[in-house]
């Protein structure tokens, strides 16, 4: 029998992706993970309206974070700091610090790059986290 191979590469483009967003909120989500095919890294794009905001916040057991802000700028919660975010800012968060974002007036236009999910995820929400 012939064995299956994986391609070594995979291309994708974020436009063709469903937008997986929750219908109250400003902001799209669009995840890559398993439509690359990669058992080894996250790939997601968020897009934030004008103004839009996270409603809440999130932080994972495992998981570190590196988000890219390819368009607009913004602020980002960590745990109690804000940090000011601009175009082409690198963000890297370890997994236990919880983390949001909001959009600047321009919106916000972010690409998460995340590591390996262990087995039935790690993401833990963080509700009413802007107070």
């Amino acid at each position: 029998m012939r064995e299956l191979k994986m391609p070594e590469w995979t291309k994708k483009n974020f436009d063709d992706l469903r937008d997986v967003s929750p219908p109250d909120v400003q902001i799209q989500w669009r995840f890559a993970r398993e439509a690359l095919g990669s058992p080894e890294l996250g790939v997601s794009r968020f897009t934030y309206e004008p103004g839009a905001r996270m409603p809440w916040g999130h932080r994972h057991r495992e998981q570190e974070e590196a988000y890219v802000v390819v368009g607009g700028s913004g602020r980002a919660k960590l745990d109690d700091e804000v940090v000011e975010l601009a175009l082409w800012d690198v963000l890297r968060v370890a997994p236990r610090v919880a983390r949001s974002f909001e959009a600047g007036a321009q919106g916000l236009d972010v690409i998460c790059i995340g590591t390996r999910r262990p087995e039935g995820g790690d993401n833990e929400q963080v509700d009413d986290f802007w107070v």
